[in-house]
């Protein structure tokens, strides 16, 4: 076989490809070694797009409904209250999942006070690349402890004056991105008004709000 008779690139071509001169042959070995390293830089670079940066989550709540909220006093602060909220959370990586390291939860509060907690998703649960994932929460209570104080009581006795109230929900979570080692904190805040509708009368159109995340740790 000529190719075992010959012992070097040239001498493989000189046997094997004879028609074919030797600038040719070279300007054919520059090429495919340019587009190799062509080929290298972009496939570093779509993984580097893929993976190398974070975009971190889009929280909203597309809706909500509060059909009742009343204030007990004694023998300490407590809400008797009816809530539901559709919240949505959006994965905005085209390429990364991401997996919850502790349950992601939704708290809501009244006046900085914190009067029901809803778990939104299990530790271990997976978010896919791309994906909106939607968590429809009916909540309600005959007497959720909220701690107010004198202040907060006064703040609720305004607010119910005129139906509207003030309330936010926060979501928070720890995760971890795809191709990535380090927990990341997951938190946003949802500031809502929410127009007091109880059962009969009119539904009260709501605006969606978008939420506002906290600020991302260092290596996240």
């Amino acid at each position: 076989m000529c190719c075992s008779e010959c012992g070097c690139y040239d001498a493989f071509c000189d046997c094997c490809c004879p028609c074919v001169s030797y600038d040719a042959r070279e300007t054919i070995l520059c090429c495919a070694a340019c587009l190799a390293v062509l080929a290298g830089v972009v496939l570093f670079a779509v993984l580097l797009a893929a993976y190398g940066f974070i975009r971190h989550a889009e929280v909203a709540v597309v809706d909500a409904s509060l059909t009742r909220l009343a204030l007990a006093t004694s023998p300490a602060t407590a809400f008797a209250y009816n809530l539901s909220l559709t919240l949505t959370v959006r994965n905005k990586n085209w390429a990364m999942s991401v997996r919850n390291t502790q349950p992601l939860e939704a708290d809501y509060s009244f006046d900085g006070q914190r009067f029901e907690r809803v778990k939104l998703a299990d530790e271990g649960s997976t978010h896919p690349a791309g994906k909106t994932q939607v968590y429809h929460l009916v909540s309600g209570s005959d007497g959720a402890y909220v701690a107010l104080g004198n202040a907060g009581v006064a703040e609720f006795k305004e607010e119910n004056k005129t139906g509207m109230f003030q309330v936010e929900v926060a979501v928070s979570g720890e995760v971890r991105y795809q191709a990535h080692f380090t927990k990341c904190k997951f938190q946003a805040k949802c500031p809502l008004q929410l127009q007091l509708a109880p059962p009969g009368t009119p539904a009260v159109v709501f605006q969606k709000v978008k939420c506002k995340l906290a600020p991302a740790d260092k290596n996240c």
